[in-house]
């Protein structure tokens, strides 16, 4: 008898979870609605399950479908808000703070990821102050899925601009909102649904994919969970195979170097910042500790500040006067560190860091800040000579299969759930992680945009992107470059129905992918929109990107567009080249000419070919229009 009851009291409780009527992550409180466009509010019940929906002024009753599904539609909307949506069957929900305005997707990879919180020393004041009510983010839960579409997410919430919300915030797509918003005055929604490190082919759908052969044949492999089950235990078995023994044979650990007071007249020296590379070529892969010695004086006691270490190839762990103080897991992330007010000592300090290299190719990058800031603004520089000493040497550590970056899995649980979400248009920052084979990015860019404004139903939804940025060393002599050729499938992607682009070639930082001058992004992706989704016609979208060319003897006269106002005022255009039928490329001198620029070099006496800034990182570029726009970088068959 007591077994039946617990069957029956299991079939009534099932029961009453499938009738419980509940609503996609995304309509919830605080969500913005698109406007000028029916408005589609859909979510889960009993099959069968009669639903009433009330939203402003109306009431629509829907039945569940077999699939537990229903939908209703209500009549467009101009802007305006906040409003309620009350939903009743079995039970009742009620969302809240709903906001009627214009919904961008923000797709892409970490430039577009990268939230507010990593920028709050370049923008202080932002991120301090920041408060409008009127836009909002929603962010993706990052999930993938290999073997179906999802029509839901799993969670997820909406956040306003507000000094508790702003960390969250992607950088770009707060920067471009605001500027939406200063000329709208408008609600604008932003859908942050971005994956750090994802190459394009991951956000296509499986039905496009099969257009590339190796891609296919990769997502068949990834549809098998026994196979995705081996990849994880490759890449648990290989953190557990390199960082246990490094742990067990790092003498540092061992004879605590992280100590004060140690012996260290062994060890050698080293001008910091560099790369191991720069001082010592018989650096191995494992453990270097580094240490520095520093003075504080009376004055500059029991202050608290901030530590700042640049950034550190691979991990660190920090300790100043022997205590713990922070440590970060892999490269990218700048090392910011607080000091409390016991830290530091009157005179000698001493920090003491272990690096974990992983493949020979650590340090300190150049170029970064390296100090303590107190706050009395006091500075203590950390720039110098260090000692160091290898605690532990290792093979190079067996590279890590990243599972979530495998074509269609982000695309099946990263976009396809918004389809029944209208929107205005979509903001993409990536191709990072495409430069190692430039040549098909066009491709998979223009299948990509058209998976999109298919699952949208909408064939001409704008779509705004941000070329690569200048990365790496400058060089000085012409050479190859993945990624200013992925640069050029860029600028061809303008070949592409509502399109643009916006041009960042002088906003990198050569050490760092990840450039903190995320408000230039958001302000020249948001030029785009003004002028063609917002029709302030006076907007000038770009900077100069070449149109034609004019042939004259050993000169070439390019003409380009966007430089109706003219072209800014140089004594010489840099990162110009010419080069002849063996397109052996030479630096080519360019000069000014009214609109057009001529571009000459004796070297070459017949021309073939021209190209504009064609490097990893063409430093310094000087080639704006007159509203201070870049140039597009470009190579030209003449």
């Amino acid at each position: 008898m007591k077994t039946a009851l617990i069957i029956l009291y299991a079939l009534f409780s099932i029961h009453l979870c499938q009738a419980q009527v509940r609503l996609p992550k995304y309509i919830s409180n605080g969500v913005v609605l698109q406007r000028q466009k029916p408005i589609k509010i859909w979510g889960y019940a009993s099959p069968g399950e009669k639903v009433q929906i009330k939203f402003i002024k109306s009431s629509v009753t829907a039945v569940t479908k077999k699939d537990s599904t229903w939908q209703v539609t209500f009549p467009a909307q101009n802007a305006g808000g906040p409003y309620k949506l009350n939903i009743s069957a079995s039970n009742t929900i009620e969302v809240e703070d709903i906001l009627i305005g214009d919904v961008w997707i923000c797709s892409g990879q970490s430039n577009m990821e990268l939230p507010m919180e990593r920028l709050k020393d370049a923008y202080p004041d932002v991120y301090k102050k920041a408060s409008n009510n009127k836009i909002r983010q929603f962010t993706v839960p990052k999930k993938y899925n290999f073997n179906q579409v999802q029509q839901d997410i799993s969670q997820g919430k909406w956040i306003d601009v507000s000094p508790a919300h702003i960390k969250d915030f992607s950088g770009v797509a707060y920067f471009f909102a605001q500027e939406v918003y200063n000329k709208e005055k408008i609600p604008i929604g932003i859908v942050n649904t971005a994956l750090g490190g994802s190459p394009a082919q991951s956000w296509i759908s499986e039905a496009t994919i099969n257009k590339f052969p190796e891609y296919q044949s990769m997502v068949d492999l990834y549809k098998n969970a026994t196979y995705r089950d081996s990849i994880k235990q490759y890449n648990d078995q290989r953190y557990k195979n390199w960082y246990i023994p490094l742990n067990a044979t790092d003498i540092g650990l061992k004879q605590q170097w992280s100590m004060t007071g140690k012996d260290r007249s062994d060890w050698s020296k080293a001008l910091m910042p560099s790369l191991w590379s720069e001082f010592s070529k018989d650096m191995k892969p494992g453990a270097i500790w580094m240490h520095k010695t520093f003075d504080i004086n009376k004055k500059q006691l029991n202050k608290s500040g901030r530590l700042f270490l640049g950034c550190i190839v691979d991990a660190d762990s920090v300790y100043i006067n022997g205590r713990f103080v922070g440590n970060t897991t892999y490269q990218y992330p700048p090392r910011k560190y607080t000091i409390t007010t016991d830290l530091l000592v009157e005179g000698k300090n001493e920090i003491t860091v272990r690096v974990i290299d992983e493949n020979g190719k650590g340090g300190f990058v150049k170029d970064k800040p390296y100090e303590i800031v107190l706050e009395n603004g006091d500075k203590i520089m950390l720039g110098g000579e260090w000692s160091y000493k290898v605690g532990a040497v290792m093979p190079k550590i067996e590279p890590q299969i990243f599972i979530q970056w495998k074509p269609i899995g982000l695309y099946n649980a990263m976009i396809n759930p918004l389809f029944h979400y209208p929107v205005k248009g979509v903001l993409w920052y990536q191709g990072e992680s495409n430069t190692g084979k430039p040549q098909e990015y066009h491709s998979l860019m223009s299948n990509l945009i058209s998976d999109w404004r298919k699952g949208w139903k909408q064939m001409d939804l704008p779509f705004y992107y941000v070329q690569l940025a200048n990365f790496m060393e400058a060089k000085n002599e012409p050479q190859e470059s993945n990624w200013a050729a992925l640069r050029q499938q860029q600028l061809d992607m303008l070949n592409i129905s509502n399109t643009g682009m916006a041009v960042a070639i002088d906003l990198g930082e050569w050490n760092d992918i990840h450039p903190l001058n995320k408000s230039e992004v958001g302000r020249r992706l948001a030029l785009h929109a003004l002028k063609n989704v917002y029709k302030h016609q006076e907007i000038v979208t770009s900077g100069p990107i070449v149109k034609r060319h004019i042939l004259q003897k050993n000169k070439v006269i390019l003409e380009f567009h966007h430089t109706d106002k003219g072209i800014a005022k140089a004594d010489e255009l840099r990162h110009f080249e010419l080069a002849g039928d063996d397109k052996k490329f030479v630096k080519a001198k360019a000069m000014v000419s009214g609109k057009n620029v001529v571009v000459s070099s004796p070297l070459i006496v017949s021309p073939k070919y021209v190209r504009y800034a064609w490097a990893d990182n063409p430093a310094e570029v000087n080639f704006y229009n007159a509203e201070k726009l870049p140039a597009s970088p470009f190579e030209l068959k003449l």
